[in-house]
């Protein structure tokens, strides 16, 4: 017999659940409404959320941003503590997704029996939407802790979602530096998440003064509370019985209170003073000078530009992606450790985010050689696989991110023979860093002034009135975006050493790779160059028929072009960049000792002696470097006078780490800067404009430049 009472019980509860999804959107749509009523010629205008309630929601911000407000950046941060939340928005889309192409395919076959207008507007609006929920599928969510940010709308539209705890996830979140760049307004419309009066402030200490607060489900004392906080509110207590424009919320009169205002600013003040050993300034008006040409310089520009800033990349080669980022192929996929502490949570959240800058350019037709095939991780001894199996075997990790494969999983997996056990990481692959590289500068140089300088070599940077001056050695550069040009439209003059002088700029941004330490401000910065020579073998017999990348002793790629890339080598302070017969011979006994007796390793040719040989600057912890330039000499003399005592840590904890004014870091990548770099950048062009910084306090710590010293300095730990 069918349980009847289970089934009308689990029908009741459906219905409820549609109806409250329902009045939440009713209650979503007129709050947006009510914002582009009250903000109309922003061109900044951000929003807070708790709860990431539906999918639908989602693609109403979107929408919203198309066409109610396209000229405005439209930031909107969710914050929601349910991970299984992740998982129902993905099934929404996909049902969406199926439901929009059916509106389509309608408005097509009733194109002849109505209007030709109605059906265009209704067919128009399909195509919108299918847009819209492509953009979001494509973006791939998952649920991981900390920030994932979707960059939509060419850029016009940021959605940051964060998982975890509410309050810990508000508490964690620096107060952006620019007060233009605070919150609006806030929208409450979970059941699951109450509002107490902790989070209450730290939805206030993120927020303008006058910041809107609306809500389907507030008690009385939380109004009591919001309003304390300084929050204008919103009459949300919408039905059914109420649906015409003139119930929609309307703020409710402006609480002048001197004291909620104080509060905020005690609250952002607190949180600078516990976390100026970290500073996180903004960059000051003007052009942004940046030096180097791979990775990290092309995808701040892009950041930058999506922000209509100005920006002047000089690159001492003769074109972009000449060092490191000069792989035919790099791989992406993440770090993870066994307690997926900051540094793994970032690596995940970076491997998302350059996904999601790949995407997004290959969509709007830029050509990027790549393959997001995944990533086949397995051991080469017992070592390798107890410390793959002890990762694996720590966390839930989310089936998108990593999660253990058989011998003969692995073996469908990479369509040859591997018989090994491993971790497979789906959402991996491998991408072309120079198409990637050239991609992201292409793309910055449409939507905003910037501007690179070829075989330009800046040998000596020197700060004089606040401004910076680069000098390069003899000789001139090509500006790849001015013509008959040779500079960046900024003073350039012969000095007494027969140097060219390129300046002044208030902001000087290092992302030079392996000359990261070459100049006097950045030379103690505790990075190390290590040499990597990477083998190309052509793709022949089983080989070929490679088709994820793999990654043991060494990594092994696809083929693209009839080749497949294969090491690499790791040698500390390299003497030379020459290419070196020995390294391509341990790159194919890499291959032989993580993979013995397979008759595809066999086909690994490595007689033709091609191979690409560049430089990786390596961390000791394997963070990259963002952020303010530590003044090292400061610091050092300093250093002298404060050491080894209770009081040494009251200073160090209580004075603002000593840095160059307008010099900023973007390095360290290390061998993964294709997985780490973009969002690198793109958290720096957020901190550089003075806006929410999409990285946790704990994660811009772990990736300040200056940690390895202030670690033990505010410890009371000698250096």
């Amino acid at each position: 017999m069918p349980k009847v009472r289970h089934r009308v019980n689990s029908l009741s509860q459906e219905r409820e659940e549609k109806m409250v999804n329902s009045r939440n959107c009713s209650h979503f749509d007129s709050f947006h409404e009510q914002i582009v009523e009250m903000y109309p010629d922003k061109k900044k205008l951000s929003l807070g959320q708790i709860g990431l309630c539906d999918a639908q929601q989602l693609l109403s911000v979107i929408l919203l941003q198309q066409k109610s407000i396209p000229d405005t950046r439209f930031y909107v941060k969710i914050f929601e503590s349910d991970c299984s939340a992740v998982e129902r928005i993905n099934l929404q889309l996909v049902a969406l997704q199926t439901q929009n192409q059916e509106c389509q395919e309608s408005a097509h076959t009733d194109l002849g029996s109505r209007s030709g207008f109605d059906s265009n507007l209704e067919s128009g609006s399909c195509v919108d939407k299918q847009a819209a929920i492509k953009q979001i599928i494509d973006a791939k969510l998952v649920a991981i802790p900390g920030c994932q940010r979707l960059i939509l709308n060419q850029g016009r539209c940021l959605i940051d979602l964060y998982i975890g705890d509410i309050l810990s996830s508000l508490s964690d979140t620096l107060a952006p530096a620019d007060p233009a760049s605070y919150i609006h307004a806030w929208l409450h419309t979970s059941d699951q998440h109450s509002l107490d009066e902790r989070t209450i402030w730290q939805m206030a200490k993120l927020s303008r003064n006058t910041a809107l607060l609306s809500s389907s489900n507030m008690s009385q004392q939380q109004t009591n509370l919001a309003k304390i906080a300084g929050f204008l509110l919103a009459n949300s207590f919408l039905n059914d019985s109420t649906p015409e424009k003139s119930a929609l919320p309307r703020a409710s009169a402006q609480l002048s209170d001197e004291i909620s205002q104080q509060e905020r600013r005690a609250l952002r003040q607190a949180q600078a003073n516990g976390f100026q050993h970290y500073p996180q300034l903004p960059a000051k008006e003007g052009t942004i000078a940046v030096i180097g040409g791979g990775i990290a310089s092309t995808h701040l520009a892009l950041s930058l530009a999506e922000r209509n800033k100005s920006v002047r990349i000089f690159c001492q080669d003769e074109a972009f992606s000449q060092q490191a980022s000069g792989n035919k192929q790099g791989a992406i996929y993440p770090l993870l450790t066994p307690d997926n502490g900051t540094l793994s949570q970032y690596f995940q959240q970076g491997l998302l985010f350059t996904r999601r800058r790949l995407t997004t350019l290959v969509d709007e037709g830029f050509n990027i050689a790549n393959e997001l095939c995944g990533v086949l991780h397995t051991g080469h001894d017992e070592r390798s696989r107890g410390r793959i199996n002890r990762i694996i075997s720590a966390q839930a990790w989310p089936k998108e991110i990593a999660h253990r494969v058989s011998a003969q999983e692995a073996t469908n997996l990479a369509d040859i023979d591997i018989d090994q056990e491993g971790v497979f990481y789906p959402l991996g692959g491998w991408i072309s860093p120079p198409d990637f590289t050239q991609a992201a500068f292409d793309k910055a140089s449409q939507i905003a002034d910037i501007r690179a300088l070829f075989n330009c070599n800046i040998t000596r940077i020197e700060q004089s009135q606040g401004q910076w001056y680069l000098y390069q050695g003899s000789g001139s550069g090509n500006d790849s975006n001015s013509g008959n040009e040779t500079g960046s439209e900024n003073s350039k003059e012969e000095g007494k050493d027969n140097k060219v002088k390129h300046g002044p700029f208030s902001t000087l941004v290092l992302a030079n790779g392996h000359g990261l330490t070459q100049f006097e401000q950045s030379k103690l910065l505790p990075a190390t160059g290590f040499r990597g020579q990477v083998s190309h073998i052509p793709a022949r017999n089983e080989l070929a028929k490679l088709t994820t990348v793999l990654c043991s002793h060494g990594y092994l790629t696809p083929s693209n072009d009839q080749l497949h890339c294969t090491g690499a080598s790791y040698v500390k302070d390299p003497e030379h960049l020459d290419y070196c017969p020995h390294e391509q011979l341990d790159n194919l006994k890499k291959m032989q000792h993580s993979f013995e007796n397979k008759a595809w390793v066999d086909d690994i040719d490595i007689t033709g002696h091609s191979a690409r040989v560049g430089v990786r600057m390596v961390t000791r912890d394997h963070a990259p470097m963002l952020g303010c330039a530590p003044d090292t000499h400061v610091m050092l003399e300093n250093y002298q006078l404060h050491q080894h005592t209770k009081a040494s840590i009251k200073f160090w904890k209580d004075n603002p780490a000593p840095i160059h004014d307008g010099l900023f870091i973007l390095g360290g990548l290390g061998s993964r800067g294709i997985t780490t770099g973009p969002l690198a950048a793109e958290a720096l062009a957020s901190q550089l404009c003075g806006e929410m910084i999409p990285l946790d306090m704990a994660t811009l710590a772990l990736l300040n430049p200056n940690r390895m010293w202030m670690r033990k300095l505010i410890k009371g730990k000698a250096l």
